[in-house]
């Protein structure tokens, strides 16, 4: 049986379909995969990182309100998700780049 990654608490159709993108098809492939390898293969397939999506992912696996999540285990996770970012999505920016992002700064890209 298979069911959908929105009939987890706070997981709509957009979660839903980047999922899906992503290759984790259903609720239960999501809770096998866990958040932080979710979340990764998410950005890897072309979701952009945003703290909050993962923190409501995280607390949504666990069956928590969104808003949960507070204090010592938001700074916590905080530094879970900048991981998970630098691996799966900064990997391929120069140094410069990194700390520019770092700080807010977008950098541009020249087109090839």
């Amino acid at each position: 049986m298979s069911t959908p990654v929105s009939s987890i608490r706070n997981l709509g159709p957009a979660y839903e379909e980047a999922c899906t993108r992503a290759g984790i098809p259903s609720a239960e492939a999501l809770r096998a995969l866990g958040a932080d390898a979710a979340y990764a293969k998410l950005l890897q397939t072309g979701s952009k990182p945003h703290f909050i999506g993962y923190y409501v992912l995280v607390m949504a696996l666990q069956g928590r309100p969104w808003n949960d999540c507070k204090g010592e285990e938001k700074k916590a996770l905080r530094k879970r998700f900048d991981a998970i970012k630098a691996q799966s999505f900064d990997k391929d920016l120069s140094a410069f780049e990194a700390i520019l992002d770092e700080i807010g700064v977008v950098a541009r890209r020249s087109a090839p």
